[in-house]
């Protein structure tokens, strides 16, 4: 097979991957599950325990974009090739322009910026090629790290829905947050400096 050249590939920056999930990545779906407190603010859920055959399960229905659910899943990895989490576009209304996003970095890569910059990669899908108008997202009370990220990419908060999530014993609200096709293009301006 001939090298392959990413010089003007769409699905990357210049740290970052997106590419559609492999059966071997497996591996990192199962290690991920064991991540109860990031699965938890993920999920907003504790999950039951894991299980090899549920991860190869699951990677199998995902790859190659064929959930059949209306997700897009992909794996990000690093340049180098190496996994460091996933993300997918869910939620899909094509009549009204929205869509939603989910996002899970591995543990060992968290707070390097990564997430963000898969997003914005998907965000462009989204309202480039797509013609989605319109990214809904909400951050389960007390997920810090994700509702700074919204932030940073521009997000607004839009409101709050109060106690509705219940898990670690306690009721807990969700925070929504929103970002519209013409936000995005001003903060990516606002990035590039132009």
């Amino acid at each position: 097979m001939k090298e392959i050249i990413y010089s003007n590939y769409f699905w990357q920056d210049e740290d970052i991957r997106l590419r559609a999930i492999e059966y071997e990545d497996w591996e990192g779906h199962y290690y991920n599950q064991f991540d109860s407190h990031a699965r938890r603010l993920l999920e907003c859920a504790v999950e039951l325990p894991p299980t090899i055959t549920e991860a190869k399960n699951f990677v199998e229905k995902c790859s190659e974009f064929s959930s059949g659910n209306g997700r897009l899943m992909f794996t990000i990895e690093k340049l180098n090739g190496e996994n460091i989490g996933g993300i997918n576009l869910n939620s899909i209304d094509e009549r009204n322009g929205t869509f939603s996003i989910g996002i899970q970095i591995d543990r060992d890569h968290r707070g390097k910026g990564y997430g963000t910059k898969a997003i914005r990669i998907l965000l462009r899908y989204a309202f480039f090629e797509r013609r989605l108008n319109k990214f809904n997202d909400f951050v389960l009370q007390g997920n810090d790290a994700s509702a700074t990220m919204m932030k940073k990419l521009g997000c607004v908060q839009e409101g709050i829905r109060r106690k509705v999530i219940y898990t670690n014993g306690d009721y807990h609200d969700l925070i929504l947050f929103g970002l519209t096709k013409d936000e995005f293009i001003e903060k990516e301006k606002e990035i590039q400096g132009v």
